[in-house]
């Protein structure tokens, strides 16, 4: 496998959704905005910095311009790490509140749990329109217009008296939240080429992967002074501050030359060609049915652990902080330890197989099979499911990517909506039965594990390029 930044990037599973730009690196603007504008002072970051030298050891800066491009690549992360950070944000946090909401909308498990599925969705259904409206109008006004629309059902949320007004704000929130993702992924692009653009992602990355960690835990301190519409206050302030960032700081990133009016009508051939490809799609249903896998698991665990085990809110938060960061760290030990000594497929099939082992095991205990089981080895069960995803998700991703060099932003795009899709479809079926039971969440876990495992082996025939 060639170690050049794009694959380097596919290993460590690097987004690169819809950015439509060319791979020149743009150079950076001033310490005060990120710009393409040609007055601007042009820098190069030092090494170790993003745009500084790579491994061939050229010259880095000193005195003001070290200090300007230490600044500008710092604002890089920051403004770019808050928005891959919000959508996370915006689902995790909202968990620990699932049971209050039902409690106080009066509405049946199942129903609450739509608020994750439509938000889910929207995010999902939101990349595909992000993207090519970037290419073609830059990426300032897109991504600034999907930040107040943000921000406004965010409030709303707030305010709904209703379960069906919650559900179509969320909906709306996941579809302006989108912008966040695509355009940080497309600035990126802009700004940084080859290894540093990898080594740009991998921050990134590591950002998107601690969001989730924490944000359960900031929503259970929430809980302890205000009810769950706290959580979407405290939401809306985030989006107002975030917002303002962008406004103030991130200026246009895309050139009017290489922008581009046939992004939607290229997008869709691409990605037809694409689906035709077998392997391809066996990797691409295989990660999305993962990805089931792993949101049945955070739309059903806040009812499960809170409702039939009896733990507190913080309690969950830990449990699912905990959970997180075993899945951060096998992923992890995959990109840093495994890749490159292993087959990729040889270690997707391993964390495949243990998905599904833990799976059934969590469904033996739900169902009584080994009698009275409490929160103990379920967590224990929880927890091996959740980090074995740090070996099945982006190993999927990564296989998928490494046959696509020639459309990397159409297959991420396929990629993140069809995980993002296939999520939401599991999310309401973990509530069927009521949240006085962890049997359906169990169920479809295993459903959707083995049915991952069978796209692995009849589509993606990993025996037939064991030689390559």
């Amino acid at each position: 496998m060639p170690d050049s930044g794009g694959s380097r990037a596919q290993r460590a599973h690097i987004p690169t959704t819809g950015t439509g730009a060319d791979d020149r690196p743009v150079p950076h603007g001033d310490a005060g905005a990120l710009s393409v504008d040609p007055a601007a002072p042009q820098v190069t970051a030092p090494a170790g910095l993003p745009g500084g030298p790579g491994p061939s050891g050229a010259p880095g800066l000193s005195g003001p311009a070290a200090r300007t491009a230490r600044r500008t690549g710092l604002l890089v992360t920051m403004v770019l790490g808050g928005l891959t950070a919000l959508p996370p944000l915006s689902m995790d946090m909202y968990l620990p509140a699932l049971p209050a909401v039902t409690d106080s909308l009066s509405a049946p498990a199942a129903t609450i749990q739509l608020t994750l599925t439509a938000c889910l969705a929207g995010m999902a259904l939101g990349q595909l329109a992000v993207g090519p409206m970037s290419d073609r109008w830059g990426r300032r006004k897109p991504l600034l217009l999907g930040m107040v629309v943000y921000v406004l059902a965010t409030a709303i949320c707030a305010l709904a008296p209703t379960a069906e007004l919650l559900i179509g704000f969320r909906l709306l929130q996941g579809l302006a939240g989108a912008a966040g993702i695509v355009i940080a992924r497309a600035v990126v692009r802009d700004l940084y080429d080859g290894v540093e653009m990898a080594r740009f992602f991998s921050t990134l990355m590591l950002i998107s992967g601690v969001a989730p960690v924490i944000a359960p835990v900031i929503g259970g301190q929430v809980l302890r002074i205000t009810d769950w519409r706290g959580i979407f206050v405290v939401l809306t302030v985030v989006g107002i501050v975030l917002t303002l960032v962008v406004w103030k700081w991130l200026h246009e990133t895309l050139p009017p030359a290489d922008r581009h009016t046939g992004g939607v009508a290229d997008a869709l051939r691409t990605m037809r060609g694409l689906l035709a490809d077998r392997v391809f799609t066996g990797y691409m249903v295989a990660g999305g049915l993962a990805f089931a896998v792993l949101f049945a698991y955070i739309a059903a665990s806040p009812f499960v652990v809170q409702e039939i085990y009896g733990a507190s809110p913080q309690t969950f938060s830990l449990l699912f902080g905990l959970n997180s960061i075993g899945l951060i760290t096998v992923g992890q030990i995959n990109g840093k330890l495994l890749v490159g000594r292993i087959s990729l497929d040889k270690v997707l099939g391993f964390g495949l197989a243990v998905i599904v082992l833990a799976a059934v095991a969590l469904l033996l205990m739900t169902t009584g099979v080994f009698g009275e089981v409490g929160l103990v080895p379920v967590a224990a069960g929880l927890f091996v499911l959740m980090s074995a995803m740090g070996l099945a998700m982006p190993n999927t991703n990564a296989q998928a990517l490494m046959r696509t060099k020639h459309a990397a932003g159409s297959a991420s795009a396929l990629l993140g909506t069809s995980s993002f899709l296939i999520g939401a479809v599991a999310s309401p079926l973990v509530g069927i039965a009521g949240e006085d039971t962890a049997v359906p969440m169990a169920l479809v876990q295993v459903v959707c594990a083995v049915a991952a495992v069978a796209c692995f082996l009849l589509l993606c025939r990993p025996w037939q390029r064991a030689g390559r």
